[in-house]
């Protein structure tokens, strides 16, 4: 693999962990000379998470989604929550901490939202209307005291319609977006709410909030806090849903990037889940008797295209069409043992939005060839440029082996020299909102970032012109009139036919005139020890925690 530079190098605490548990086992043993008794177990599940820290824990973390699905929703709630109950279908909407809500009879920008009464948080004081407006000032305005920077760019992003809110009454509140969106209440589902009396007891300092730790009103509450090496989750006895109180006492939470040092940890008994498994050590987990869990959900693996770049040869269709055209789908859901589907566009061709586009991508090097040719790249003038990838990461998957087939392949197939940017995940997601030319990039011509495709609020947040950054993620600079024409149609929209027929026509177009390079669908590999039990592996990036036990 040609790197442009190295990778940072990560730190480890493997040390100082082994001697913790070497004093935990001569506590027990004191316990037990003393008092003749056992000393009672909690139920601990251990989980080795992909990223290279411990996500944010103010209340919105970074990391992307991994971060939302270990110390997001199990911690701190939407007004509107996923449901998670089920793995037939691609997980919908549910009330959370709003009981109902109903888009305005006379402006159909406006939602209203009404709470849910008697939530507290986990610091006993109340989830109300004044929690909601606060919460919302954090994230959107900007000259207000309790401003979180980091916090309010990732939920910008990932709620960039909306405009303002206000406080109705004490459990009622009214959010308005900048546009008709039927979709809006996706959108709700990302932003997490904290206590504001956690920002208080903690000066009113948020890097101070992160270590309190902070109160949110999730099954969950944060126990300890410990960059690099971990975060401990406790069961909340006072969780508002009774039937989604947690099985477990705790959870920890450690970062572990490698994905053979998370083996290699599952099988020492160090953790009892791991996340991403490497591909080629799923065999001999399974024959050692460890449970490997997988599922269709909604994701796919591309490359990001910078088209909006000066000197970017990815503004010709041609090319972006050709790499489609160039890469073996099928050969790299073998090299990862079968733990990712071929990806053709941004839902799957299986799903019924997927629609009818021109071209259906398979492995035709002689067409991807003849198209490079016509944009002017040939033997003699091959097509070179820059990837930006991570080590790790939210739904990265194996990053750097399955990049490097990607670079191999192109060169065999379509004589296209890649070379790669390696950075750390949180670098590389947050490059997401640069400029295409900016220095941080360095001269990248293609972003690795996994992608949720949930439902038509993320697809409007990843490729409408209206969402360039720093408004969404549309990186690539990509603007398509008959997308954005059928994004208005689906937006505005009451009629389901007529919803799920725009949706069709805009994924026409995402394949047609394709933004990215559509790799794989990930399947959500997962190891377990056998004493796991009662997890399910829902159509979602998220998962329900509550229902995991340790036997």
């Amino acid at each position: 693999m040609r790197l442009v530079h190295g990778s940072p190098s990560i730190s480890r605490a493997a040390g100082t962990r082994r001697g913790r548990r070497r004093l935990g086992v001569l506590l027990v043993s004191t316990i037990l000379a003393q008092t003749g008794q056992p000393a009672l177990a909690e139920s601990v599940l251990r989980i080795a998470m992909t990223a290279a820290d411990i996500p944010t824990t103010t209340g919105m973390p970074n990391n992307g989604f991994e971060g939302m699905r270990f110390l997001g929703y199990p911690v701190f709630e939407s007004l509107v929550l996923w449901d998670l109950t089920r793995t037939d279908a691609p997980a919908g909407l549910k009330p959370g901490l709003a009981e109902r809500w109903e888009q305005s009879a006379q402006d159909k920008r406006t939602w209203v939202f009404h709470l849910r009464r008697g939530v507290t948080f986990h610091d006993g004081t109340p989830f109300d209307a004044d929690a909601v407006i606060w919460n919302l000032d954090r994230y959107f305005k900007a000259d207000s005291p309790h401003y979180e920077l980091q916090a309010a760019g990732i939920t910008r992003a990932r709620a960039s319609l909306l405009e303002s809110y206000a406080r109705i009454d004490d459990h009622t509140v009214s959010v308005t977006s900048s546009v008709v969106a039927s979709y809006f209440p996706f959108m709700t589902a990302y932003i997490l709410f904290t206590s504001p009396a956690s920002y208080e007891k903690a000066g009113r300092d948020w890097g101070k909030v992160a270590m309190l730790p902070a109160a949110g009103t999730g099954p969950f509450r944060i126990e300890r806090v410990a960059p690099r090496e971990s975060v401990v989750l406790a069961r909340h006895d006072g969780y508002w849903d009774a039937d989604r109180r947690a099985k477990v006492d705790k959870v920890r939470l450690s970062p572990i990037p490698e994905a053979n040092a998370r083996i290699a940890a599952l099988r020492a008994g160090q953790v009892d889940w791991i996340e991403a498994p490497a591909p080629d050590g799923i065999a001999s987990l399974k024959q050692a008797g460890f449970t490997i869990t997988t599922g269709s959900y909604p994701h796919v693996w591309p490359w990001f295209y910078n088209i909006g770049a000066a000197q970017s040869p990815l503004k010709d269709v041609r090319v972006r069409q050709a790499l489609n055209y160039c890469i073996d789908r099928d050969g790299m859901t073998a090299f990862l043992a079968g733990t990712a589907e071929p990806a053709v566009g941004w839902l799957k061709a299986s799903d019924p939005n997927f629609g009818k586009p021109a071209h259906r991508y398979g492995y035709d090097p002689a067409k991807g060839k003849a198209l490079l040719a016509e944009a002017g790249y040939t033997a003699k003038a091959p097509l070179s440029f820059k990837v930006m990838i991570s080590t790790s990461g939210s739904g990265q998957m194996q990053p750097l082996p399955m990049n490097e087939f990607l670079q191999e392949n192109l060169k065999q197939a379509c004589g296209v020299d890649i070379a790669f940017i390696v950075s750390e995940w949180q670098v590389l997601f947050s490059s997401l909102r640069s400029a295409p030319d900016a220095p941080s990039l360095q001269n990248a011509m293609a972003l690795n970032v996994s992608s949720p495709s949930s439902d038509p609020s993320v697809m409007a947040r990843y490729f409408s012109s209206a969402n360039i950054p720093p408004k969404g993620f549309n990186f690539e600079h990509w603007k398509d009139d008959a997308f954005d024409a059928a994004l208005k149609t689906l937006s505005e929209s009451a009629d389901p036919a007529e919803i799920a027929a725009a949706t069709r026509a805009a994924h026409e177009r995402l394949v047609d005139n394709p933004p990215w390079l559509f790799v794989v669908h990930d399947l959500n590999p997962r190891a377990m020890s056998p004493k796991v039990k009662g997890f399910v592996s829902p159509q979602s990036w998220f998962v329900d925690l509550t229902r995991v036990s340790l036997q």
